[in-house]
């Protein structure tokens, strides 16, 4: 498929890299968040972390995923060759959605306003790691 072929995946891995380790972090923050005093030096910088960790890191990640993986199944012809690849859509669609709750909580930091307790979030952490791990059995496996 060629040389730009493979730079667009090379971009595509790199934004799923980083993506994941932030949606795999920032519940993790929230953890220890949950945990601190309101007002406390410590709630204060959890909450720079988190509000950079989201904007700075895993915005630009998750568009840079969409936008190399959507390249990458247009340039590859994926799209109409491969039903699996529509079950990754839906999958990282549902990463997507998880994505952008995990905003509506760093908000709800950001305003001192979060009403969950660290197992709470201890709990919403495994939900990518069961989502990630269906997506890679596809991409690796391509069962149809």
């Amino acid at each position: 498929m060629g040389l730009g072929y493979d730079w667009i995946k090379i971009g595509h891995l790199f934004s799923v890299i980083a993506w994941m380790a932030g949606i795999f972090y920032l519940p993790r923050l929230f953890v220890y968040h949950a945990d601190s005093e309101i007002g406390s030096v410590q709630s204060e910088t959890f909450k720079v972390m988190e509000r950079r960790l989201f904007k700075g890191i895993m915005r630009p990640a998750m568009y840079g995923t969409w936008g190399f993986g959507l390249w990458l199944g247009v340039k590859g012809g994926w799209f109409s060759t491969s039903s699996w690849l529509w079950l990754k859509l839906l999958l990282v669609l549902g990463l997507t959605v998880y994505h952008y709750q995990l905003d509506t909580w760093r908000k709800a930091f950001e305003r001192d306003a979060n009403h969950h307790a660290a197992r709470f979030f201890r709990m919403m952490n495994e939900l990518p790691t069961l989502i990630l791990f269906a997506v890679l059995v596809l991409v690796v496996l391509k069962p149809f």
